[in-house]
């Protein structure tokens, strides 16, 4: 699989397949899966030749990062990428006052407590080597630092504060002391991933589901000043989480929840322009972020091998041009979007 050399802005360089594993579902997003499902997926992913896998201890409460570390019990520490994330502890708590009710199932008793001190995110990433048996990770992102997961713009902007104020002396010392070679955020929202570009010092960000086949919005701004200063993007949720991969059937989802009309409707029109140059919308969606020059690599959740080799198909699908021409005529696709 294609390697992408990422020199962070830090000077550390950092080799991303371009396609990397999310494992939110190996934490038993949607649905339990067994733990011999869960290798068997991971030991697929790497016979494809994926080489990069993201993780946090959210996805399943510890499971996720659980479930890689025998897995990378067997591998060169020196041949694959490995990223995880801070700002979340898990507490224990009463089973029915667990984080996660209704999106991961069977997973401990785990209320998560958000802390973006400097002491709260060692504390984190040292729990996260020792569920990974790892002594260090190559990136390191700030989870969730968003109003999608804080409720308001107020809220995050107290987050926001404590990171910049605390937290954020946390990375820079782990980075220095080749803990980690780069740090970012993981986010669901770019508009905040300008906000801590106008603050601080970061080398790449995960972005998820905001530059995808179905939104642009971020090639505005914020895609081209990562462009100027070298910042780099890994893109999750390329399938906008399910309809980009099901199509606007009934009960698609759309960022973990039922899609609305209004996103039924444009995932219909992109489905007639697929349709009329013989394009499948799923190698659509996979493709179009990696075009963009600041995309190292994207990243697609894949829960049993069946799964990981449709992905791979998926990505080498060849696009005629005309598909993207097509889109940008109806109004479906940004107009300085890179195809």
């Amino acid at each position: 699989m294609k390697k992408n050399i990422f020199k962070a802005p830090s000077g550390a360089p950092i080799s991303l397949t371009e396609m990397g594993m999310g494992t939110a579902p190996l934490g038993n997003l949607y649905r339990a899966i067994s733990e011999k499902d869960a290798q068997d997926t991971l030991a697929a992913a790497w016979k494809a030749g994926i080489r990069y896998f993201d993780t946090a201890p959210f996805y399943g409460l510890g499971i996720a990062e659980n479930r890689l570390n025998p897995f990378f019990r067997g591998h060169k520490r020196s041949d694959y990428v490995v990223s995880t994330k801070v700002g979340r502890l898990l507490e224990l708590c009463k089973p029915g006052e667990r984080a996660g009710i209704g999106k991961f199932f069977d997973t401990p008793s785990r209320k998560e407590v958000f802390d973006y001190t400097y002491d709260g995110i060692m504390r984190s990433l040292d729990l996260s080597l020792e569920r990974l048996g790892l002594d260090q990770v190559d990136i390191l992102y700030v989870h969730d630092v968003d109003v999608f997961t804080h409720g308001s713009e107020a809220i995050r902007d107290v987050h926001v504060k404590t990171l910049m104020g605390s937290g954020h002396k946390a990375l820079q010392k782990l980075r220095d002391e080749k803990v980690i070679k780069a740090f970012g955020a993981g986010i669901n929202e770019w508009q905040v991933c300008e906000i801590l570009l106008a603050q601080g010092d970061f080398d790449i960000f995960l972005l998820a589901g905001r530059y995808t086949l179905l939104e642009q919005e971020a090639l505005n701004s914020f895609l081209p000043l990562c462009e100027k200063r070298g910042i780099g993007i890994v893109l999750g949720g390329p399938y906008n989480s399910g309809i980009l991969a099901t199509g606007a059937k009934p009960g698609a989802l759309y960022n973990y929840d039922p899609a609305p009309k209004a996103i039924l409707d444009r995932v219909r029109r992109i489905e007639a322009v697929c349709k009329a140059h013989k394009v499948k919308l799923p190698e659509a969606a996979l493709r179009f972020p990696v075009k963009h020059p600041s995309v190292v690599s994207v990243i697609p959740g894949m829960v049993n091998p069946k799964q990981v080799a449709l992905n791979v198909k998926t990505l080498g699908a060849k696009i005629p041009k005309a598909f993207w021409k097509g889109l940008k005529a109806q109004g479906l696709l940004h107009a300085e979007a890179p195809v």
